[in-house]
């Protein structure tokens, strides 16, 4: 039988994984078994970290909203509890935008939550 060259193919491949791993140092962008071994590598992080990032971006907001409605002498879990009982089910990353361009907003917004809830616990309805 005789030989085949895996020319085209093999080399078309292996341009598909240099180019993912372009911008590596050294021999992770430059040798075949590492340029793969590094690709799996990156994308098994990048799936990680996208889980990791909402994780992290939830926190921040949560942080920001406690420390502006702190001001007020409130905590963010009165503040979400109250929210709940309103049924205004404003998600934390549009708060934490009021919370950090307008602060008034977000006091003038409290207020009128408490008001509302006052009222019905003071008239016997919940």
């Amino acid at each position: 039988m005789t030989r085949t060259k895996r020319g085209y193919t093999a080399r078309r491949r292996r341009t598909k994984m240099r180019s993912f791993v372009s911008s590596f140092r050294g021999a992770h962008s430059r040798l075949t078994r590492t340029i793969s071994q590094q690709e799996i590598r990156a994308l098994d992080s990048a799936h990680r970290d996208r889980d990791r990032q909402k994780r992290n971006f939830r926190r921040l907001w949560i942080t920001r909203i406690n420390a502006v409605i702190r001001e007020r002498g409130v905590s963010y879990s009165r503040l979400i509890h109250d929210l709940y009982k309103r049924q205004l089910f404003l998600n934390r990353k549009i708060l934490a935008q009021i919370a950090i361009s307008n602060k008034n907003s977000i006091y003038i917004l409290y207020n009128e939550i408490v008001k509302k809830v006052d009222w019905k616990e003071s008239a016997g309805i919940i």
